[in-house]
């Protein structure tokens, strides 16, 4: 089986609640946003509810970066796309693209990376088989997509010299 490249896994609205004293969603909430695609990325790999339950297997976000890139305000619909960067058998690196799903432009991204943990002893420890084989079928698709721009950036005024 072909996997999508990129997977498109989660659709939602900006909530009245999300929005801030400037009238379009709040930074906090754009994290929320991706939280939500998060998972249902990690559902798309098995590693939902059921699993947590039945094995005490989890994951937890080590790393994230967000590019604010243009606003979003309430009742906009969203659009994200998910592509899978690397993996191995602890850690997944990923990348979310959040889009305005009527008129199409990029409003922000998001760069994870995740450890799998066995819940029981609290350690980072590998994945399941079956989730380490739904990795390397995403790999085979993703690994020809094109690095996304934003990822791997730091933070910094780059050119910027300092007055005195």
């Amino acid at each position: 089986m072909t996997e999508p490249s990129p997977l498109a896994l989660h659709h939602e609205p900006v909530r009245s609640e999300w929005i801030d004293y400037n009238g379009h969603m709040n930074v906090a909430y754009y994290v929320l946003a991706f939280d939500h695609a998060t998972d249902a990325f990690l559902d798309y790999l098995g590693l939902d509810d059921a699993h947590r339950r039945e094995t005490g297997g989890s994951t937890f976000a080590a790393e994230s970066h967000v590019n604010y890139l243009r606003e979003v305000h309430e009742g906009d619909p969203l659009r994200f796309t998910t592509q899978l960067l690397d993996y191995d058998e602890k850690k997944v690196h990923f990348f979310h693209h959040m889009h305005h799903a009527e008129e199409g432009y990029l409003a922000a991204t998001s760069e994870w990376l995740t450890l799998y943990i066995d819940l029981n002893v609290r350690r980072v420890s590998a994945m399941p088989g079956f989730v380490q084989d739904r990795l390397a079928a995403i790999w085979e698709t993703h690994r020809t997509l094109a690095r996304p721009e934003q990822a791997g950036r730091s933070i910094s005024i780059a050119g910027k010299k300092r007055v005195s």
